[in-house]
């Protein structure tokens, strides 16, 4: 059951909302998920891209041409995931040392994962949204436009100034999911929330670089560890095709 309004998710077709999204993370915290059982949003100021909610750190004009602060640049918090079911890059970028697991789950399970604890402002304060990819005219025009008219725009108009980016990240397809402290004086670094890990997540893929055997160790260590009962699968991104043949001189 859906928990949130349709304006918080955000450039989701809610047709198809229900696709798998997934998260490249460390096997520690992996562990460290199942163990503590919280889900960690960080602050964009953490991000490593300089773009990253540019337009609220920037300054905001008033029809009277004073120019403010916005006073909720800091209050927002985002946690990463991709569409990207099998990714070269991804697997390199997120598991440089093949020490990486891939955890998938589904759009609405991961909002709802934050909106059960944020009642009844969940749908002020919780956001889900797929990344959109602009060019520096299209990010500029975006921005000159996104609260034109709105002295007081909502929650999810704020929310969507953290969903574009540069088309230089284009191959993260990201999704990303959003918190939105609504109370001044409390913005940080971190956001946590609590979850139940084994509702949330449906599966675990382990770096297609280790070998059948290195992924049975890993496999077991995981299972120990976790008690996860799901499937814990070894990602064949890199297998070679068995078994073909081609038609020669025929």
């Amino acid at each position: 059951m859906l928990m949130l309004k349709t304006n918080n998710y955000i450039n989701i077709d809610l047709k198809v909302k229900d696709q798998y999204i997934y998260r490249i993370i460390s096997i520690e915290r992996l562990i460290e998920l199942f163990s503590n059982k919280k889900n960690l949003l960080v602050s964009p100021r953490k991000w490593e891209d300089p773009f990253e909610n540019f337009i609220l750190k920037s300054k905001a004009r008033l029809s009277d041409g004073k120019i403010v602060d916005f006073g909720f640049r800091d209050n927002f918090y985002g946690q990463c995931w991709t569409r990207h079911k099998a990714s070269d890059a991804m697997w390199r970028i997120y598991s440089p040392e093949s020490s990486g697991v891939r955890i998938r789950t589904t759009i609405p399970k991961l909002a709802n994962s934050l909106a059960v604890g944020l009642h009844p402002w969940q749908n002020v304060q919780c956001f889900i949204g797929k990344v959109k990819y602009l060019n520096n005219k299209k990010m500029m025009d975006f921005a000159n436009t996104v609260f034109k008219g709105k002295i007081n725009p909502e929650a999810y108009e704020l929310a969507k100034t953290l969903l574009i980016k540069r088309p230089a990240f284009k191959h993260e397809n990201e999704v990303r999911l959003l918190y939105f402290e609504k109370e001044s004086g409390k913005s940080g670094s971190i956001y946590e929330y609590d979850i139940d890990p084994h509702s949330l997540i449906d599966q675990i893929m382990i770096d297609p670089r280790l070998d059948c055997s290195e992924f049975r160790k890993v496999k077991a260590d995981i299972q120990s560890k976790t008690n996860f009962k799901g499937r814990i699968l070894r990602s064949l991104l890199y297998a070679p095709p068995e078994n073909m043949v081609f038609p020669f001189g025929l």
